[in-house]
């Protein structure tokens, strides 16, 4: 899939702006023409693009010019791709534009299809720098406790436990509710102890029925039960030497219970359908937002089974227990959505952020991930206020005191609202609309189609 990006188009002579915009814009890409070097510094200080592509000789400053300019302002990292277009006499001007970070350039008269090419290299370019930088941030949060953000005690003493844990090989319950983290803290765990160079595997045991659980976890031979043509190795194997984190394991049934019982207790498994044993030597990190203890006691789990993951127990808390976190949470997600997004989102309101402290937040830490992340999205302002936070479906439920809020779960909803709301403040122009929700118009339409929006 070719990709699809924001570009800058610049260039003195009209004709020449509308037929590369066009061709452009036929390719999917939303471009925004400027007619000299001082209207495009005015729109780059103004938002975000993936492309430049700016002709060299202009009247007022020449392009070159301006990429020396941008080059000397920015970081490498937060400007855009840059393709010069350039005539046959100024060919050492693009040369020098390239030395100074540009990513190509075009010698004029080329084709339009010239130019396609070099902006779908350029837009790849960019967004495997963006990705980059990306992983690079979360690598830096993997030496900040792996993005397990807080400074409250229930959390710092979580932190603790696991720096702890991770220097041993013993198995780990990790508890708590949904959205809470435990797939961070079985990752953080991982990734602290010395089989971090072998693989981590993750299985959602809540995700498959029975009969194919059993298979994921311990594998098969062919022929071992209709539809298995060829042999398969189960996430047990592939995670010998490593460690393997069983998500949602108060879901498996009581024979799957009994097998994982006997390699817990023998490091050993038979595939399904196979007469040899397998012998594995690797950590087991389980999950569960089940009362365990209460299951055992109503025979829904064996409790030899419980008490051998259980070796060393984590509970995560609830949200709603750790409010003090919620500044420092909303702080962090806001910082990797718009890492993400390319959009310059800096923070939320006093309003926002004291509406969240007053919130239950059922779903946890990541309910309020999605949050955020659905307002850096939709919000076309550098501060999101409390109006954003009510197109994502939250409403003020308590006029006097702090604000309570009520956020609505259906997505869906959430989405439609939102661009409703937007098409009805820009008088239904779409252009205006998708400049409101910060978002392209290829996207603004891709809203329209799916929620069947007139």
């Amino acid at each position: 899939m070719d990709p699809r990006g924001s570009i800058l188009l610049v260039d003195d002579e009209e004709k020449i702006l509308k037929s590369l915009g066009r061709a452009l814009r036929d390719e999917g890409h939303e471009v925004v023409a400027a007619g000299g070097a001082r209207e495009a510094q005015r729109l780059l200080a103004s938002r975000t693009f993936d492309l430049l592509v700016v002709d060299n000789r202009m009247p007022e400053k020449t392009g070159l010019e301006l990429i020396r300019e941008l080059a000397s302002s920015t970081a490498e990292g937060e400007r855009p791709q840059i393709v010069m277009m350039t005539a046959h006499a100024t060919v050492e001007s693009a040369i020098t534009a390239m030395k100074l970070g540009a990513f190509d350039y075009l010698q004029k008269p080329f084709e339009v299809e010239e130019l396609l090419v070099v902006a779908r290299r350029a837009l790849e370019h960019q967004r495997l720098r963006t990705q980059n930088r990306y992983l690079l941030s979360e690598r830096e949060e993997e030496f900040d406790h792996y993005g397990i953000v807080g400074r409250s005690r229930a959390i710092q003493e979580v932190i603790r436990q696991l720096e702890l844990v991770a220097q041993a090989r013993s198995t780990v319950l990790i508890t708590g509710e949904t959205g809470t983290g435990k797939e961070l803290v079985a990752r953080a765990i991982h990734d602290r102890s010395a089989q971090r160079e072998m693989p981590l595997i993750k299985v959602n045991c809540a995700a498959l029925p029975e009969g194919l659980l059993e298979s994921e976890l311990f594998g098969h031979v062919k022929g071992a039960f209709t539809g298995a043509v060829s042999s398969k190795k189960g996430k047990f194997a592939l995670a010998d030497g490593g460690t393997i984190f069983l998500d949602e394991i108060g879901t498996m049934s009581p024979a799957v219970q009994a097998k994982l019982l006997r390699v817990l207790q023998e490091r050993e498994f038979e595939p399904l359908g196979a007469e040899r044993t397998e012998k594995v030597d690797l950590r087991v990190v389980a999950a569960s937002n089940r009362d365990l203890r209460r299951m055992v006691t109503e025979g829904r789990f064996l409790e030899d089974l419980f008490y051998r993951l259980s070796v060393i127990p984590i509970h995560i808390p609830p949200l709603r227990e750790r409010r003090e976190d919620i500044p420092a949470l909303t702080d962090h997600f806001i910082r990797k959505h718009t890492q993400r997004t390319g959009k310059h989102t800096e923070k939320v309101e006093d309003a926002v952020l004291e509406a969240f402290r007053g919130y239950d937040w059922p779903g946890n830490v990541r309910e309020l991930e999605n949050t955020i992340e659905r307002a850096v999205v939709l919000s076309p302002d550098p501060v999101i206020t409390r109006r954003e936070i009510s197109l994502l479906g939250v409403t003020e439920a308590t006029p006097v005191g702090l604000p309570s809020l009520k956020l609505h779960q259906n997505v869906d909803w959430v989405e439609r609202e939102t661009i409703t709301r937007a098409l009805q403040r820009a008088a239904g122009i779409k252009k205006d609309a998708a400049e409101l929700l910060g978002i392209s118009q290829r996207a603004l339409s891709y809203y329209l189609a799916k929620h069947h929006i007139e």
